[in-house]
């Protein structure tokens, strides 16, 4: 089956460009230049999107931070941008790569079909298991398990532990896991991170006394780490 791809960039020729190239491959793909016409493309069903930072209106981390509670397919953004902050940025909104221009199309494709493959191999019930340690996350039914006994969770704390686990080694400040944890909008308070994530530590620490999980790295913020795992 033809998969389909929403690319959006400010710049035309760069839209065309890779419209022109991905058609070779017989992906189907449509384009659009700013952000009302992105929004109004997600009545659609997409297979991956495709998304720039710097453009008019409405920037791509503030795009994102819409199209994700939308959408469930990966979205790769693509930027002149090549800042580690801003490459933290993007996947603390929602984005599952980030590819700096200028950038190869060899690259761009096979980062394409990395991602196409992952999402196929999600069908399958026995992919949908993301493990850590001795924790394992099963992204389908929306639990959790550490050395095999079912973590009793609250809905925040296990999008909390699968944003950071999903994004393993990369430092959060307490205000990016905040944003997309609970979102922009919540009506919470800053300070309910570090309690969910105490609460979290507590949890994991009666079932794995020897790994901590979420580090904290003092003056940055937090991050998921398992001794000796790459």
């Amino acid at each position: 089956m033809e998969k389909k791809i929403l690319v959006i960039d400010d710049n035309k020729d760069i839209c065309t460009t890779i419209k022109g190239y991905l058609k070779n491959y017989n992906y189907i793909v449509d384009t659009v230049q700013e952000y009302k016409e992105a929004l109004n493309m997600l009545n659609k069903e997409f297979d991956l999107i495709m998304l720039d930072i710097m453009m008019p209106g409405m920037d791509g981390i503030e795009l994102c931070k819409i199209i994700r509670d939308k959408v469930n397919c990966p979205i790769i953004f693509i930027s002149a941008k090549i800042l580690e902050e801003d490459k933290i940025e993007a996947l603390s909104v929602g984005g599952d790569d980030y590819i700096t221009k200028p950038f190869s199309f060899k690259e761009l494709k096979a980062r394409i079909e990395s991602h196409l493959r992952r999402e196929e191999r999600l069908k399958n019930k026995k992919f949908y298991m993301l493990s850590s340690g001795n924790v394992v996350i099963d992204v389908l039914s929306n639990e959790i398990f550490c050395n095999g006994e079912k973590l009793k969770l609250t809905k925040k704390e296990y999008r909390l532990i699968k944003f950071l686990a999903m994004n393993k080694k990369i430092v959060f400040s307490k205000e990016k896991i905040f944003n997309n944890v609970w979102g922009v909008n919540s009506e919470s308070y800053l300070e309910t991170v570090t309690e969910c994530i105490k609460n979290i530590r507590k949890k994991l620490k009666i079932l794995d006394e020897a790994n901590s999980y979420i580090t904290t790295v003092y003056g940055r913020g937090y991050k998921w780490e398992v001794k000796n795992e790459k």
